[in-house]
């Protein structure tokens, strides 16, 4: 009888297992016909290609974008500021107007017509209401 050191043991052990491993894969090739992995490879690479063009695309999208934002954003951001110093200055406006219509009444007090003459008069919204 012959005696094996562990270092062949564990060659031989290797050995087996390819030698498994490679029967394991011929008996897989027999069950899958080539034709239908070359269709699956062609499939694979037209849905690369489009995804591929699909990120080509994005990207292009997303830099005009940028661009796009970079121009209107200081139009924007000076639009902004305008539109809050519009704000409080109507709001200093109709603050007066209060103001001098209550010293009016004060003074005269049927100067203007009452409250049911005032709704048919003023429609407007009232935009200090959220």
């Amino acid at each position: 009888m012959v005696r094996l050191n562990a270092g062949e043991k564990q060659e031989m052990e290797e050995e087996s297992i390819r030698e498994a491993s490679k029967e394991v894969c011929r008996e897989f090739k027999t069950l899958i016909d080539e034709r239908d992995l070359d269709s699956l490879k062609q499939l694979q690479l037209l849905i690369l290609g489009r995804l591929q063009d699909s990120n080509a695309v994005l990207s292009h999208f997303n830099e005009n974008s940028e661009n796009c934002f970079a121009e209107v954003s200081a139009d924007f951001s000076r639009n902004t500021r305008l539109l809050k110093s519009m704000k409080s200055d109507l709001d200093y406006i109709f603050q007066k107007l209060r103001s001098m219509k209550a010293k009016i009444l004060a003074t005269y007090p049927d100067a203007l017509p009452d409250g049911s003459a005032k709704e048919v008069l003023d429609r407007r919204p009232d935009l200090e209401m959220p």
